[in-house]
């Protein structure tokens, strides 16, 4: 009896996938469309930096984090040098880190958030793993403009599509 039961729900299981989760496209006429992709392959979003007259632009990307603060844009900050290494601010709030995961590896010209203090961090120079620090995207070029000793002030602001 037992081996006749496995088998009969094996062979359900085989012939109804989706009783198990697997629509093999099924699903997709009754669900909302996906989020139109970029050409890079994701869905991203473009802001400028202004420091000191000049402007340089950064991607994001399209994450939880990432919405919550654009929701805060326009705004000006000043970014003060921590560590000869990133340029952080606190920001008006925490964000939301909703689905985040647990930290990043930043890398020159990333733009984080790290999340137990709620500062923005733009890194000029390479630094490790740091657990907390949830990725928000990159600067496209002109990194060198955070590369000086002491604060800036910065507006950043969307970019019009």
């Amino acid at each position: 009896m037992g081996k006749t039961l496995l088998f009969i729900l094996v062979w359900a299981l085989a012939v109804n996938p989706a009783a198990y989760g697997a629509d093999n496209g099924a699903a997709s006429a009754r669900t909302k469309p996906p989020i139109e992709l970029s050409s890079q392959g994701a869905n991203v979003m473009k802001i400028r930096l202004t420091i000191n007259g000049k402007a340089m632009t950064a991607t994001l990307s399209d994450n939880a984090t990432v919405r919550d603060f654009v929701s805060l844009l326009p705004m000006t900050l000043t970014l003060e040098d921590y560590e000869a290494t990133e340029k952080i601010s606190y920001l008006p709030r925490k964000l939301s880190t909703a689905g985040a995961p647990a930290g990043s590896d930043p890398s020159v010209g990333d733009i984080t958030y790290y999340a137990p203090w709620g500062n923005l961090a733009i890194f000029y120079r390479d630094f490790g793993y740091s657990k907390g620090l949830i990725q928000l995207g990159r600067i496209d070029s002109g990194i060198e403009a955070l590369n000086v000793p002491g604060s800036l002030k910065v507006t950043i602001e969307p970019v019009a599509k």
